[in-house]
């Protein structure tokens, strides 16, 4: 049986991402339509605090979140990798985005294809621990970028309760707020008992 494969690529749009229109032929024979959004590779971290038990998420305008009428997402800090790795790029968004210098280990966790049925789109996940000595600036982003960034730093008992309930839906920070709970339980085993 053939298997299926691009048989022609139209360029519809080219900017910050580049759309295509595909004609993809199926393992049958058939060719249908399919549209491809090409985007850069990213990184993302979410950074906690295992003494304070407090994980730092940020929040900043998202055209499609804002076109839905929906309040603005709690986010992972993230960014494009920009020829950068993804180590380097967490550490330098963190820095900008929320004034957090990481100096702890990072705890890779995946990388995941948010949107797999459009886009190009691979986002490398990170955890990593950080203190109060940890938080050198305010953040808030890149002037140069017009960011508008918010940190928030939220109690990983609301984190896990945000997780758990479907409060908090940026998918990337779902998975490494899942991933966070899943590899160091004792973070919240030991608050149980207090």
């Amino acid at each position: 049986m053939m298997k299926a494969r691009i048989v022609e690529q139209v360029p519809v749009y080219d900017g910050w991402y580049g759309l295509h229109r595909l004609g993809v032929q199926m393992p049958g024979g058939a060719v249908v339509e399919r549209h491809l959004l090409q985007c850069r590779p990213a990184a993302a971290v979410l950074p906690y605090d295992p003494n304070r038990r407090e994980a730092m998420l940020v929040t900043q305008l998202r055209a499609a979140v804002m076109a839905s009428g929906e309040a603005p997402l709690l986010e992972a800090i993230a960014g494009n990798l920009d020829g950068k790795d993804a180590e380097e790029c967490v550490r330098q968004e963190s820095l900008e985005e929320a004034g957090l210098r990481l100096v702890a280990p990072l705890e890779p966790v995946a990388c995941i294809w948010p949107m797999p049925p459009i886009a190009t789109e691979r986002v490398h996940l990170f955890l990593t621990g950080y203190s109060q000595a940890d938080r050198v600036s305010p953040g808030g982003g890149n002037a140069d970028e017009d960011e508008h960034i918010e940190t928030h730093e939220i109690g990983l008992d609301d984190l896990r309760m945000m997780a758990l309930s479907g409060r908090l839906t940026d998918a990337k920070t779902l998975i490494l707020a899942q991933a966070l709970l899943l590899s160091r339980p004792e973070l919240w085993v030991a608050a149980a008992g207090r």
